[in-house]
């Protein structure tokens, strides 16, 4: 014959090890479920990663209070089922109320959500969360906005550079003919300027070998007479007769 006693504490170890071991914890009461009802159950939320299973409330208590979850005890009243669930609690959850609104036999009654025992209202909260999927994929998604806007402002870079450098080239272009223009005195100043620099680099052609160079007289100076071939006369005293021998 068995030992009841040993099977009651392979029940609690087992309890015990699954509170520990699994993500989170969803408890129901069953009252009025056929077996087909909890089978069909079984299947759909195993698809989730959860475990459907039926223990005593004595032993669970036995399991929760070695594992230090005494606040479970409150939850332990009725026929009472445990979803152990390994991987994404908000999936088993909405399993379980989607299946509880198309029959109210099975009803939500709380569960712990790692080491924190939550109420049936915050169960259904669970529920409303979106699946890990979902989750996992808006994680990506912020992730990698920040990647994409680095990587498009890196881009952005070479092309605003050479933007800003055309723009600046043609200002400059722009710029160039008002500045170099001349004012309306500055053709007559250049014109001035021109003739003066003219003048005063003027080049006098050599004279040919043995021509004699003749100064030319400088402006406002009488000209000199040339000298006479026939001697000057001599003088006459006054009064004497310029024919007498």
């Amino acid at each position: 014959m068995d030992n009841p006693r040993a099977e009651k504490v392979a029940v609690v170890d087992e309890v015990r090890q699954r509170l520990d071991d699994s993500d989170a914890v969803i408890l129901t009461e069953y009252r009025g479920l056929t077996v087909k009802d909890l089978a069909g159950l079984r299947r759909s939320l195993r698809t989730n990663g959860g475990d459907y299973k039926i223990f005593k409330n004595t032993l669970v208590r036995l399991a929760a209070k070695q594992s230090g979850l005494e606040e479970l005890d409150d939850l332990l009243t009725g026929p009472t089922a445990i979803t152990f669930i390994s991987g994404d609690a908000a999936a088993v959850a909405k399993s379980l109320r989607d299946y509880s609104r198309t029959n109210p036999l099975l009803v939500i009654k709380g569960g712990l959500l790692g080491e924190k025992v939550i109420s049936a209202r915050e169960t259904a909260a669970l529920a409303d969360l979106p699946s890990r999927e979902v989750l996992l994929a808006r994680l990506a998604g912020l992730m990698a906005a920040p990647l994409q806007q680095f990587a498009s402002l890196m881009q952005a870079l070479p092309r605003n550079l050479a933007y800003g450098l055309v723009a600046l080239r043609d200002q400059r272009a722009e710029g160039e003919p008002e500045s170099a223009a001349p004012s309306s005195a500055a053709p007559e100043v250049e014109a001035g300027a021109a003739e003066t620099a003219a003048a005063d680099t003027e080049i006098v052609a050599e004279p040919e070998a043995g021509a004699e160079i003749v100064a030319e007289p400088e402006a406002g100076d009488e000209a000199a007479p040339e000298a006479s071939a026939e001697p000057a006369p001599e003088a006459v005293e006054d009064g004497a007769d310029p024919t007498a021998e």
